[in-house]
């Protein structure tokens, strides 16, 4: 699978090449993650810590776990979920080798024991009259009890039993990326070392790493725009920040990337390339 780059990045060489430059504000990307009150069950503050076991609230088939009907999962303060387990590791080992079955929306050393840093937050509701299972990991910090940079991300697994027993989807959503790894992880600031990874795995057969995993820099918003930089770019979507996947019969399908170019930065596109077209035949 591959990752596509950001409309945005296309409409800024679209215009570059006409002679206009757009710089890139970060906040301008916010958005993809749903409201964030929606779930209210707290995680302590704590480094390396997991929920016991919590209910989803409704049965997920996800390659056949549980007979093809899993019901509950363990949601780890470093930014992922499992089903046979909670866990604790802080470094974020490779996802398409692992066997350890997971959700891993962004797999790095989250420490909330900073009091600038909030707590992460789980729990079930609903979202355009489907239920979900919510997971909150916003402005967290890093490992050592650091907040000086902080994350925001978020899990949703969406209930599509109404397309067949088991059937679900599930998203990162992505609204702020400052920091990629924890100081027990080799890396200083919040940067470097063993950077942060984001994708799933069955624990065999199947996995999925979205590109710029392990990669320095790569996650981060100060890749934006970019090829990788979480915020600014999407999967299945047409928001930014949000990468979204279908789970039918128990596998992963339609994993194709699709956003199509944003209405409003055609029409910027197409206005400048006019005016610069005027501006040329007049000196002309």
């Amino acid at each position: 699978m591959r990752r596509l780059r950001s409309a945005v990045s296309a409409a800024m060489v679209g215009l570059a090449l006409i002679g206009f430059t757009l710089t890139a504000v970060s906040g301008a990307y916010a958005g993809a993650v749903h409201d964030a009150g929606l779930f209210t069950t707290v995680l302590n503050p704590n480094d390396d810590g997991s929920t016991g076991v919590v209910n989803i609230g409704f049965g997920i088939n996800f390659f056949g776990l549980n007979g093809g009907n899993q019901t509950t999962l363990f949601v780890n303060n470093n930014g992922n979920v499992t089903f046979e387990g909670p866990l604790s590791t802080f470094t974020p080992f490779n996802l398409i080798t692992t066997g350890t079955p997971m959700l891993a929306p962004f797999f790095g050393d989250v420490d909330t024991r900073n009091a600038g840093s909030d707590v992460v937050r789980y729990g079930q509701s609903t979202i355009d009259g489907r239920a979900v299972f919510g997971v909150n990991w916003i402005d967290v910090g890093y490992y050592n009890q650091s907040a000086d940079k902080l994350n925001s991300f978020q899990l949703i697994i969406t209930d599509r039993s109404d397309t067949g027993a088991g059937n679900f989807d599930f998203e990162f959503n992505y609204d702020q990326i400052q920091w990629e790894t924890g100081d027990a992880s080799g890396g200083s600031g919040g940067l470097g070392g063993s950077s942060a990874r984001a994708g799933w795995s069955n624990g065999s057969t199947d996995s999925f790493e979205l590109d710029g995993s392990a990669v320095n820099g790569a996650l981060l918003d100060s890749d934006c725009p970019g090829d990788t930089g979480l915020i600014c770019n999407s999967l299945n979507s047409n928001v930014l920040g949000r990468y979204v996947f279908q789970v039918r019969n128990g596998e992963i399908v339609d994993d194709t990337p699709s956003v199509p170019f944003p209405g409003t930065l055609m029409l910027l596109a197409a206005g400048l390339f006019g005016l610069a077209s005027r501006q040329a035949l007049k000196r002309g």
